[in-house]
Formats: C-alpha cells, structure tokens, sequence
C-alpha cells in the first residue's frame, strides 16, 4: 500500500493533484484546503495517503496530516460512505469542526454538505461518535456550528453558491463568533 508521498506538483485540478515523485506521476485526489495550502509547485510536499482499490479502478486521496487520514478513514468505516464523499464531507469544514458537530449531535451542519441527507448525517453522527477522540468543547462551540449553518444558509439566499459560501465561512477569522460579524467578513472575503 502507498502510504506517503513526497515530490513536486505536476498539476494542479479542482479536486486533485499530479504529484510527480522521482519521475513517476501520482494522481491523488485531495480536499479544496490542501489545494489552497499548494505554493504553485515551487516546494515539494509531503501526503499522507489512503489507495482505494475496487475492481476496475486504483485511486489515491492525499492528506496533509495523520489527523485528516485518520479521520478520512473513520469516516469511510460507515456503510454507504465511500472516499469519494468522506472527501466531499471533508471539505465542507475542518476536522474540529466535524468532530464538535458528531459529538454534540449536530447533525443540520452535515446535512449541508451534497449528497448527505438528514439518515445519513444522523447515521454519521451515531457511527463515530464513540469512534472520534474527545474534542474539548463548551456550549459556545455548539453555538459556533450553529452560527456557521446560519450563516452559510444567509450566504446563500444573497445568491452565492454553497460551495462559495462554504469556502468564504473556512477564512473567516475564529473570533467572529455572531452570525451577524461571520456574514460580514464573508462577504468581504467573497467580494475580493
């Protein structure tokens, strides 16, 4: 199994990578956040990786760090959840986030996410709730999820996509807890 990758960026897609190592190209699908921490190939990097194997195909997803694998592999522990949408899942929020989000049961922040309706997230929620380390939190950080959903949802009814909203809510700074003050900077971040 190949299990970590270190070379120089080949190219760069939407929702993968070509990491050229000692000559040979890799493809590894890779989070939106990995793409975003990539220095226009100039540096090599290192990824964590898991190989999916099926019958008619072999395919890589990379991770910066242990955690994002660990948790990559959690999530694709629950029946109907393949790597595909753990990496969707993945790229909605961080780690923390989804962690806060099972422990406390908060499963309207899942939903938000294509193709993860109401069971499933629920089903997620049951699945690796004994299964995820324990995130110190408090009642705010259930309010923060909160606030993040709120949010996301206002971002869309002023016309931007989900995955934009979603996008702009990740660089919104960790002090801005009021959904009011994360709309804001949002939109700032959105209207760059």
């Amino acid at each position: 199994m190949i299990s970590k990758l270190t070379g120089q960026i080949a190219h760069i897609d939407l929702k993968y990578i070509v990491l050229d190592v000692n000559g040979v190209g890799y493809k590894v699908s890779v989070t939106s956040d990995t793409i975003g921490l990539i220095d226009n190939g100039k540096k090599p990097i290192t990824l964590w990786t898991y190989l999916a194997v099926r019958e008619n195909s072999m395919d890589l997803y990379g991770f910066t760090s242990m955690d994002e694998l660990n948790f990559f592999e959690l999530l694709i522990t629950i029946s109907g959840i393949g790597p595909k949408t753990a990496l969707g899942i993945m790229n909605a929020a961080s780690i923390e986030t989804l962690q806060i989000a099972v422990q406390t049961g908060e499963s309207s922040h899942l939903t938000k996410i294509s193709g993860i309706g109401k069971k499933v997230a629920e089903k997620i929620i049951m699945e690796l709730k004994d299964k995820i380390e324990i995130v110190s939190h408090t009642p705010e950080s259930k309010s923060a999820i909160k606030n993040d959903s709120d949010a996301l949802e206002a971002l869309k009814s002023l016309g931007y996509s989900q995955s934009e909203a979603r996008d702009a809510l990740k660089e919104v700074s960790k002090d801005k807890e009021k959904t009011s003050d994360k709309i804001k900077e949002a939109l700032k971040i959105l209207g760059k």
